[in-house]
């Protein structure tokens, strides 16, 4: 979930202090793509066993132009041509999860006992873990109790122990950099191969969180300063580690399950000296969860504005085949009261053909090397695609996740537990969450100030560049295959539909449109923005670029799963249950909760149209066959309370007020 590097040097290697440190700035910048909430670097210094450690709340490319950062850097390369110490330096750049970026004790590199550890990824049972552990808990952050267990299980006993022992015991995922003062050894392991390396024995290591990360760097001009070979770029697991010996730039493999011991010999005490470097950003935390923050029974009076108009939307006529009502966008009904998009739906199951997918999937199979692509947003159907393609296509995939900023963190914790238990490498891109934040807000505003359905779907249109950085990827990795767990049963022609775009029976993914339709969507935007120049913000370049990469970007070599496998809640639910999914505390659904848009935007057209998103999902079930009228009709209703928690998480991370919002919703004019 953030990314980490670092870089030793042993103190006889012959190279520039400026390469050295254009290598250590590029493997910087590039590990802020996985996360810029806050971040933090250790600088060790072996002549004095004192590891200088800054971190805050500031992106790591704020902290690398600050002058303690600077001044800490030169004096570590100073050391290492003057006084022939090893130079070693690492950082983290953090994407938060839990523990407030606020804190900088939450922050990374963690320190405790004299050892530092980076690590990325989210530990998802770190309560539990606790439980067990001589070590005293200090901080909120999951990743210190990697340290504790470090502590107890491996350096604390005589006896050799596999690292099987040390981590097995621990859900989700983790790719670590330990170093381990009072022995001054450093030790990479990971979990789900998420971490990558390039050593050159006596001379030098490098390692990132990717291994594009690396192969950029050596192609740079500063590299060839400071090599003149042509690396082998490593992968640290999954399930597998390496210990090393920064003194004398040496490594060791460590197979998972083999016993391996820790240096025993006690050197002379490690010192850290911890820094807090502040940044510009707004003291504000980047992550409140629901289940923790917001509480109906605590906020009674904030939970009572929501509204549920059931008996209201009870009365209003319906399909008689499905459950669309008579407010749905362009809907009408024969004499038998069927309505025109059950006439128009063509069925999208095509039963089981998983044969002819690994047929068709052959070409881009690479053994024992990465061939697909998953784009891996933390939902339901995702995980599911996710978990097919590892376990019943045979293939070697990478999750990719576009976090874009109102991913919950429940997502990044079913995530994590997901890649860690398949052990699958989790290629995060996360954009500047407090940007795409303030977009949403922005728009979000402007939107009240002036409600039209048809615009609603603005609210969402940060997420769609996952497709962008999905092309991206195969370009970076040099896979072409990528495999989407698109579930076509969620169309919703509705949110175009209030903006005038009638529905489109005959296309075949549900994320496109017509040109045609897409040029009157256009128009409408367009009017909508002269009706509205409240629309007129920062976002408006990031929203073009949004409609450009949906409806615009070259699709190739992409696979949808449920083009050849049946779709089948049931199913479905079963495998989350496999990976210990972690469930909303709002709804009873496992469906919408990774994204807590969704919550909003449903509050939204359930109270203002008397349908949402769960009305045509349920609506498409039945005319799969799946479900009665009866159960759709059951589940709508129940699905369709307002989840007062998202919605509170919601409005607070995007900075607005939760009264004054919920009032504007609730005073605009109903469709019945």
């Amino acid at each position: 979930m953030c990314g980490i590097f670092g870089l030793l040097i042993h103190p006889d290697y012959q190279a520039s202090k400026h390469a050295a440190k254009e290598v250590l700035h590029g493997l910087a910048r590039m590990s802020e793509a996985r996360g810029k909430d806050s971040s933090g670097m250790a600088f060790l210094d072996f002549g004095q066993n004192e590891a200088k450690v800054l971190k805050g709340n500031l992106r790591l490319r704020e902290l690398l132009k600050d002058p303690s950062t600077q001044s800490k850097l030169d004096a570590s390369l100073d050391a290492w041509r003057k006084q022939r110490v090893p130079f070693l330096a690492f950082g983290h750049a953090r994407l938060v999860t839990n523990g407030s970026q606020l804190e900088q004790v939450n922050n990374q590199p963690v320190v405790k006992n004299g050892d530092l550890l980076i690590h990325n990824g989210i530990i998802t049972n770190h309560e539990v873990l606790w439980e067990s552990l001589h070590q005293k808990r200090e901080f909120q952050i999951d990743s210190e109790v990697i340290l504790a267990t470090l502590s107890d299980k491996l350096l604390s006993t005589a006896r050799e122990v596999p690292l099987s022992q040390v981590f097995d015991r621990m859900e989700g995922t983790f790719s670590i950099m330990a170093f381990l003062g009072s022995r001054q050894e450093m030790l990479l392991a990971s979990n789900n191969g998420s971490l990558h390396y390039i050593h050159e024995p006596g001379k030098f290591l490098a390692f990132a969180s990717e291994a594009y990360f690396l192969q950029k760097i050596t192609q740079k001009k500063a590299w060839r300063q400071f090599s003149d070979t042509d690396p082998e770029i490593r992968a640290v697991g999954p399930w597998a580690g390496v210990w090393i010996d920064p003194e004398r730039c040496q490594i060791q493999n460590l197979d998972w399950h083999r016993p391996v011991k820790a240096s025993q010999e006690l050197k002379k005490k490690w010192n850290n000296n911890i820094l807090e470097v502040k940044g510009n950003h707004p003291q504000k935390a980047m992550v409140l969860e629901p289940e923790v923050y917001f509480n109906r029974n605590r906020e009674t009076a904030l939970f009572n504005l929501l509204e549920n108009p059931k008996e209201k939307v009870r009365t209003l006529r319906r399909c008689t085949r499905c459950i669309l009502p008579e407010t749905f966008p362009f809907i009408h009904f024969d004499a038998k009261g069927i309505c025109n998009y059950c006439h128009g739906y063509k069925p999208k199951s095509r039963g089981n053909r998983l044969p002819e997918l690994m047929d068709m999937l052959e070409p881009y199979r690479k053994p024992g090397r990465q061939d697909c692509i998953v784009p891996f947003s933390g939902g339901r159907d995702s995980t599911f695609a996710l978990h097919m393609a590892k376990k019943e296509l045979g293939l070697n995939p990478i999750a990719l996740t576009y976090d874009w900023g109102m991913v919950t963190d429940l997502a990044r914790r079913n995530i994590s537990r997901v890649c860690g238990k398949l052990g699958i490498e989790n290629i995060v891109v996360a954009a500047d969450i407090r940007w795409k934040r303030e977009n949403i807000r922005k728009n979000v505003s402007a939107w009240l100030r002036k409600p039209h359905l048809g615009m609603v779907p603005l609210f969402m249109a940060g997420d769609k560049y996952f497709f962008f950085y999905t092309d991206r990827l195969k370009k970076q990795t040099g896979i072409k295959l990528n495999l989407w767990g698109i579930n076509h049963l969620e169309n919703t022609d509705f949110k175009v539909g209030f903006a005038g775009i009638p529905p489109q029976f005959d296309k075949e993914k549900i994320y496109s449109l017509s040109l045609a339709r897409q040029l009157k969507l256009f128009g409408f935007v367009g009017s909508q923005l002269i009706q509205n120049p409240g629309y007129l913000n920062q976002s408006w370049l990031d929203n073009l670029g949004s409609f450009a990469t949906r409806f615009l970007a070259p699709k190739r070599d992409e696979f949808h799963l449920f083009d050849f496998y049946p779709w089948d809640e049931a199913e479905i639910d079963n495998t989350l249950r496999e990976y210990h999914w972690e469930k909303a505390i709002d709804t009873s659904t496992t469906w919408r909760i990774g994204d807590g848009t969704a919550g909003f935007y449903n509050y939204i057209y359930y109270t203002v149209a008397g349908f949402s998103e769960v009305d045509t999902f349920r609506s498409n079930q039945i005319r799969e066959g799946m479900i009665t009228r009866e159960k759709a009709v059951e589940l709508a209703e129940r699905e369709n309370e307002p989840r007062f928690e998202t919605i509170r998480w919601y409005l607070e991370m995007i900075g607005l007020d939760f009264t004054a919002s919920i009032k504007k919703i609730n005073a605009i004019p109903k469709l019945y």
